[in-house]
């Protein structure tokens, strides 16, 4: 029986001399307890050595999935025809039975025998020795796991993830810390908070300055600029803040200097986030930027679940409590998460941050699946994705409306002008003639005033004298009303038609309306009253004759009777 044996040097094929021990699997340790007990029990047949570190990463990835590597298949094709072969994987070896025809054996015994192997490997192999093999299973171990996780050592994403967690934590610690520079070192100088309103400017000044008495005698010129200067060495003079000990203006520099040292890391740590976010994610970094970009990773947990996620998630990513507030109180959902803070969303006026979050959302989300799944490290992907959210910000702001005219075969809409009815499009020139003044139009003063009867159309009075003289209608219309009234028949019908028709007679003589001139009103006035009076005495005759006929028709009706 033979036994293969896996080493990060190569494979190693052990002939058992003693195949009875086998069967007392329970006491095989014994047998290997030393290095002359286990020569006994074992001897090294043959070995196949790598090549080098790449040959060794194929055997162990091919062995890792229980797949037959080929340098192995040539090895025991070799050395194990007509042999019984003892291995450790039962999967090896059944793929081993089926390719070579070899008989594998896989049970404790065997997992006894690989035991006691392992405990004596660098004696049984002559010139591999313990401090060799160590570097060997270290160097092999770190690339094996690369190549598992099939990831590049520059792109490790777990390194984003600290690093904003921990500029989060430093901008709220520097906050807190300069805070109470500012209240403790109040008391002594309060004018300095108002005047000074950088934190880091607060804490240098404080620290280089100490007592406000020194300020007068001091050079703030690297720190602040000349007007806060000067200021500031006014408002020390007559301050109304208290005198502090030596020992407790120790103690506000010491705080001075942590400000100051938390804020120069913070710049390291940002720079050193902007390098790897670059290195990661370059596409994503230039669509939102390498804070949204590294929020957004650490929201997921990873690049690569981040890119599991569809647009619409990227999109809302930090508002999770919004959306579900939302979803419960049945209100409007967010538009909006971390993507917000995004520098293309803040130029988008107020009205428009919801379309442009969706649209940048889109193409992030390519970006980043480019980022975690494609190949190349370049950024082709995100600065076109980037032209593209900007010119659909401008579309809807307008600013390129007008700007540019669009030619067969371009891409986009065509442009929308502003219609105007008298130009023709494609020409600056009026379609329409020039409106011209019409003389004929024109009314003179001696012109004879016509009238015109219009029944059932009254004209709006502007003034109370012209109402009134609209109202005193010629006698002319009247008279033909008064002849147009049909004479009275012996019929009922006809009598219950008569009274209706006198009444539309007096209504047509009031509705006359003459055309009068602004001129000689004074003149026709007496002219028009008695025009008046004759068609209103004209409309009562008629009405009194009508009533006559109807008393005589009825007097002869009685006599008959």
């Amino acid at each position: 029986m033979l036994a293969l044996f896996e080493t990060p040097a190569g494979f190693a094929l052990f002939k058992v001399l003693n195949e009875g021990k086998l069967d007392a699997s329970e006491e095989l340790y014994k047998e290997f307890e030393t290095a002359d007990a286990a020569r006994k029990m074992v001897k090294l047949k043959a070995f196949d050595k790598f090549e080098n570190t790449t040959d060794a990463l194929n055997a162990a990835s091919h062995l890792v999935d229980s797949k037959l590597p080929k340098g192995l298949r040539k090895f025991l094709k070799a050395q194990c025809q007509g042999e019984t072969l003892a291995i450790a994987d039962s999967k090896l070896g059944k793929a081993i039975s089926d390719k070579l025809e070899i008989n594998c054996v896989n049970n404790a015994a065997v997992a006894e025998l690989m035991r006691g192997l392992r405990s004596q490997l660098s004696e049984l192999i002559s010139g591999l020795a313990g401090q060799d093999m160590a570097p060997m299973s270290l160097g092999l171990s770190h690339s094996l796991s690369r190549y598992k996780l099939k990831f590049s050592p520059d792109k490790v994403d777990t390194m984003i993830v600290q690093a904003i967690g921990l500029l989060d934590d430093l901008d709220k610690e520097l906050n807190t810390y300069a805070m109470r520079v500012r209240e403790w070192y109040g008391w002594h100088f309060p004018e300095l908070a108002k005047i000074v309103a950088d934190n880091v400017q607060y804490a240098k000044s404080v620290k280089l300055m100490g007592s406000r008495v020194n300020a007068a005698d001091l050079d703030f010129s690297g720190i602040l600029q000349e007007e806060v200067e000067s200021e500031m060495k006014d408002a020390a003079v007559i301050s109304m803040g208290t005198e502090v000990s030596d020992h407790d203006m120790l103690n506000i520099k010491s705080l001075c200097d942590q400000v100051i040292a938390l804020s120069e890391y913070r710049g390291q740590l940002f720079d050193y986030l902007r390098s790897r976010m670059n290195a990661i994610a370059p596409n994503l970094t230039i669509m939102v930027g390498e804070l949204v970009g590294a929020r957004l990773i650490a929201h997921a947990g990873s690049l690569i679940n981040l890119a599991k996620h569809p647009a619409s998630t990227v999109q809302i990513l930090g508002a999770e409590k919004a959306l579900f507030r939302a979803l419960k109180t049945k209100h409007e959902t967010p538009k909006y998460g971390l993507i917000y803070h995004a520098s293309l969303i803040g130029q988008a006026a107020p009205k428009f941050k919801g379309k442009i979050s969706r649209v940048l959302a889109a193409k992030s989300a390519l970006s980043i699946r480019m980022d975690a799944l494609g190949e190349g490290s370049e950024a082709s992907i995100g600065i076109e994705s980037r032209a593209k959210v900007e010119a659909r910000l401008r579309q809807l702001e307008g600013r390129a409306l007008g700007k540019t005219v669009s030619t067969p075969g371009s891409k986009g809409k065509p442009n929308i002008q502003a219609y105007d009815k008298d130009r023709k499009s494609g020409t600056p020139g009026l379609v329409s003639s020039a409106k011209v003044y019409n003389t004929a139009a024109d009314v003179t003063m001696d012109a004879v005033p016509t009238v015109e009867a219009t029944p059932d159309v009254a004209t709006p009075a502007k003034k109370k004298k012209k109402s009134k003289e609209a109202a005193e209608a010629a006698p002319e219309p009247a008279a033909e009303a008064i002849e147009a009234t049909p004479p009275a028949k012996k019929k009922k019908k006809s009598k219950d038609a008569a009274t209706p028709t006198a009444e539309t007679t007096i209504a047509v003589a009031v509705a006359v309306t003459p055309e009068v001139t602004k001129s000689g009103k004074k003149k026709r006035k007496a002219e028009a009253e008695a025009v008046a009076e004759a068609a209103v005495e004209a409309a009562v005759e008629a009405v009194n004759g009508t009533s006559e006929g109807k008393k005589k028709k009825k007097k002869t009706k009685e006599e008959t009777a």
